[in-house]
């Protein structure tokens, strides 16, 4: 049997790679893959391991607070997006999983997750680890 790990680690860099390429239908359709193979919580799974990539490897550990100036303004989702990574730095998943459970209840886990890959690719692209 594969390592779950593994896996994640395999469907993370699919999404990246998709969304490199600006196919945001290869995103929604390795995020579904995702589902249908390992349930919903692998799909967090994924999320919670871009958001990582986002954060990248040399954080310092302890409380964050992370400033998103006119944040309560924004779209659903890059209110979504902000906060899941602030769980993220925060090493806070209880938050994480809330934050990602509701966003699934009010019909906005897609277009979250579409976000969040941008976001990350527009990330690694900005420190110079994406090509593109």
């Amino acid at each position: 049997m594969d390592d779950p790990g593994d896996e994640t680690y395999q469907d993370a860099t699919q999404v990246l790679e998709s969304a490199l390429a600006g196919d945001e239908d290869a995103v929604v359709h390795t995020f579904d893959s995702v589902v249908d193979r390992r349930g919903m919580s692998a799909a967090y799974d994924v999320a919670w391991r871009l958001a990582g990539e986002m954060v990248g490897d040399n954080l310092a550990r302890g409380p964050w607070r992370l400033d998103f100036p006119d944040i309560d303004d924004a779209n659903y989702d890059k209110r979504w997006v902000a906060r899941f990574v602030s769980a993220y730095v925060n090493e806070d998943a209880p938050s994480g999983t809330a934050l990602f459970t509701v966003a699934l209840v009010d019909g906005k886990l897609p277009e979250c997750l579409l976000t969040l890959a941008g976001s990350a690719v527009a990330t690694l692209k900005r420190r110079g680890l994406a090509a593109g």
